[in-house]
Order: C-alpha cells, then structure tokens, then sequence
C-alpha cells in the first residue's frame, strides 16, 4: 500500500478488499491524493463511513461507492418516469454459493435493491419490518422486510441466497402506472392506464380486451434501454467524474444511507428472532 500511494503516478484506485479493511485502504489512498471507487457496502460500520465522508470533504477526493445496479440500464430507463412511487414489491434470490458467507444476505444481496429503493423514493423511513432466517450458514440466508416511508410509500423485499433458481426483479406502483423491471433482462415494462385518445397518441401496444369501464385502457410500453455491461458503466462513471472532478452518480452519503438501512433491518431480524427464538428452530430436525 505504501509503495503503491508513493509512487505519484496512479491517480485513482478501486478498492476490493474484504468490508472491514475499506476503511483502511481507503484512508490511505485519499490521503496519498487518490480518488476512490469503493465497493459495497461502503464500510463494516456507520462510524467508519462518517469518517470516509468527512475525509473525502477535507481531501477534496472523489469517491464514489459500488452499488453496481444503479448503472444497469433498465434502472437508468426507468429514473425518468419515476413520479411518486408508492408500492415496491422486490425479490433477489440466488442459488446457494460459498461466497460471502461471512455477512447476511442484507448485506450480501438485498443492500443492492435497498440502495435502489432509496433513490426512487427519496423521502426517510418511518417503519421497519423484517424476519430472516439462517438456512445453510450460521447467518441470515433468506430474509423479507417491510419499509414504510413517510411519503406514506410501502416497500416489501425478499432476498435469499438459497433457491432454486435466480431472480432479479422490481416492480412498484405510482398514480395511474406500474413499472416492472428485470435486473438480469435489462428491461423495462410501463403499464399505463389512459383514455383512448391518449393510447392513440402514444407509442406501443394496447392489449385486446384490458379495457377498463370507465373506457380507460391499459397499454404497455417496453422502456428504451441502452445495453452496456453495469460494471463498465460504473467504472467510465468514475473515471469521468474523476476527470471533471465532477460529484458521483452514488455518493459516499448513498452508501451510508444504504449501509443505515440494512442495519435497522438487521436489527428488526434479531428482535424477531428472539421473539420466536429461531436459534431453537434452526436445531429442530426435519420430520421432528
């Protein structure tokens, strides 16, 4: 590291290390004048990001923070015709890896979509709800969690690290539209209900008999997309706001926010536990 920040010549560096070194390797390399891309979640702990967010202050850094799905190209599709969301129903469900399996699947996976949610919404929580259970390591591998914010906005969230199959989907309901967005496809449906004049006018397709009595219809509408690999769009991201010295698309104050959230419904999953007393149902033999 210390070879690294003196040689003068790197003026920007990724930093991949396990979470709790971040902090870390961090320090140094904005010390040493590098701009950083930092992987997620920001750090092992809110103090540490408070301390990355004032350093990046004094240094004058660039930093920005890995949340990889805010470059992929349907969630870029979609931020333009975000109104007033006010139902998220989220799934992210992977098969079982050895990878990561020493944080929960908040952290590991669902960080991703709370990150998302988030920046969709733009308004504080006001209640958090979740239960998670450990399956096949000793934490959490599969979790639902409930959001409420104070734009009166519900968001509900299944993330799970032990399926049979892989599933990356969003969907949420704002006045009059519901948008539906596939992670892995890259692709965008916008379902809009409208009177007749106003399908006529617009591009797509209206589907035989989803008329509606007030003679309103339904019409679907698949988003533009520009495809690009989401780790390429993140990593030229960067790179340009390191040469415009210009503020990232996520933001160190992103990450924190994010990293916040999943610790409150870390939080509520142990509460939960405790009432039910899940350590006592994890050692509970199958036909017993």
């Amino acid at each position: 590291m210390k070879e690294l920040v003196q040689r003068g010549d790197i003026h920007a560096a990724s930093v991949a290390v396990p979470t709790v070194q971040h902090l870390e390797v961090a320090r140094a390399l904005m010390s040493g004048g590098m701009d950083v891309l930092i992987e997620k979640p920001i750090t092992a702990t809110l103090s540490e990001a408070d301390e990355l967010i004032q350093l990046a202050h004094q240094t004058g850094r660039i930093a920005q923070v890995g949340h990889l799905e805010r470059f992929n190209p349907a969630v870029r599709a979609t931020v333009p015709i975000i109104t007033k969301p006010m139902f998220f129903e989220v799934h992210r469900l992977s098969v079982f890896s050895p990878r990561a399996l020493d944080v929960d699947v908040v952290l590991d996976l669902m960080i991703h979509d709370l990150d998302i949610v988030l920046s969709f919404t733009a308004s504080p929580i006001k209640e958090v709800r979740a239960v998670g259970l450990p399956i096949l390591s000793s934490k959490v591998d599969i979790a639902n969690v409930r959001l409420e914010f104070d734009s009166g906005c519900v968001a509900n969230f299944t993330a799970s690290r032990v399926s049979t199959e892989r599933v990356r989907k969003l969907r949420f309901f704002q006045p009059r539209q519901y948008v539906s967005l596939d992670y892995t496809r890259q692709d965008v449906l916008l379902f809009s209900v409208g009177d007749k004049a106003e399908a006529a006018g617009q591009p797509g397709f209206v589907p035989p008999g989803l008329s509606l009595p007030s003679g309103q219809q339904i019409r679907v509408n698949k988003l533009p997309t520009v495809t690009e690999e989401p780790l390429r769009a993140e990593l030229r991201a960067f790179l340009d706001a390191v040469r415009s010295r210009s503020k990232t698309l996520v933001t160190l104050e992103d990450g924190r926010r994010a990293l916040s959230v999943a610790f409150e419904i870390l939080a509520a999953i142990r509460e939960h536990g405790r009432r039910i007393d899940v350590d006592a149902l994890h050692n509970i033999a199958p036909g017993s």
